[in-house]
């Protein structure tokens, strides 16, 4: 049991704090119809569903349009869920694609779609519920919340602005740093005196077991966010390590105590 509170909470922003799963989507299906011709059988609003309930077993972006690749094709989610790294490889050999042309693909895509239409790009992230109401207090407080997220800290910064949140500069980590969430954390470690009590919170246990496995990282609390983009078998899975903790939406509204109650 711990009994010492966070003197310092780090956010995953996507899947924690922002669900974006309607923008990956579009964003993903305006790509698929520029590597593919848009499907004649299947339309996107009949994809969106299972897209969305498959999204969990996407690591890298450029992941998501062959995703959708995989769904036109008939693979079926439960097989997506199964054996998502094979299938995705599969269809990159067999459509002789690679990932240096599907990701540049698809963020020329979303930042031709920033640039014509950033509010609608925008209008289709959506807060979770509950969670603004949580943080807004704690930075007004200074309490020091920071984000560290491979999304661009612009993105972050006007979204957030939009529900009335600004946080103080230096505490967003953007796409821009281009370094490992545990090297972050180990900064956060090293330069903030006196050192920091940190508790992270993000919804990919594979992040979480990258930072369990930091031997000088061992002081940060670990919790995995379950309402986030990850599968009921890694929530069952963080019974198998005790130092990572399963955390709820209501819990995460709660005072930080009543995370650690299950």
């Amino acid at each position: 049991m711990i009994n010492d509170k966070p003197t310092l909470l780090a956010l995953d922003f996507d899947g924690v704090l922002c669900d974006g799963l309607l923008e990956y989507f579009e964003t993903a299906w305006r790509t698929y119809c520029q590597l593919w011709s848009p499907p004649e059988k299947v339309s996107p609003e009949a994809l969106a569903p299972i897209f969305y309930r498959t999204r969990p077993v996407i690591e890298i972006g450029w992941e998501m349009p062959v995703l959708i690749r995989a769904l036109v094709l008939g693979i079926s989610e439960t097989e997506i869920l199964q054996n998502w790294s094979t299938i995705a490889h599969n269809l990159v050999t067999k459509e002789e694609l690679k990932a240096d042309v599907i990701g540049p693909c698809l963020d020329g895509v979303r930042d031709q779609w920033i640039h014509h239409d950033l509010s609608g790009w925008l209008g289709l992230h959506q807060f979770y519920p509950g969670v603004i109401e949580r943080i807004k207090p704690l930075i007004e407080q200074d309490f020091p919340v920071y984000i560290i997220t491979t999304k661009e800290e612009r993105f972050v910064r006007s979204l957030l602005k939009q529900q009335g949140v600004t946080i103080p500069e230096g505490r967003i980590f953007g796409k821009g740093y281009k370094r490992p969430k545990a090297q972050i954390l180990r900064e956060l470690l090293t330069t903030i005196q006196p050192t920091p009590k940190i508790w992270f919170i993000e919804d990919r246990l594979q992040t979480l077991l990258s930072v369990q496995q930091q031997a000088d990282l061992d002081s940060v609390q670990l919790f995995l966010a379950d309402w986030g983009y990850n599968l009921q078998q890694e929530r069952d899975l963080t019974s198998n390590y005790p130092r990572i903790h399963l955390l709820s939406l209501s819990q995460f509204s709660r005072d930080f105590l009543d995370w650690l109650n299950h």
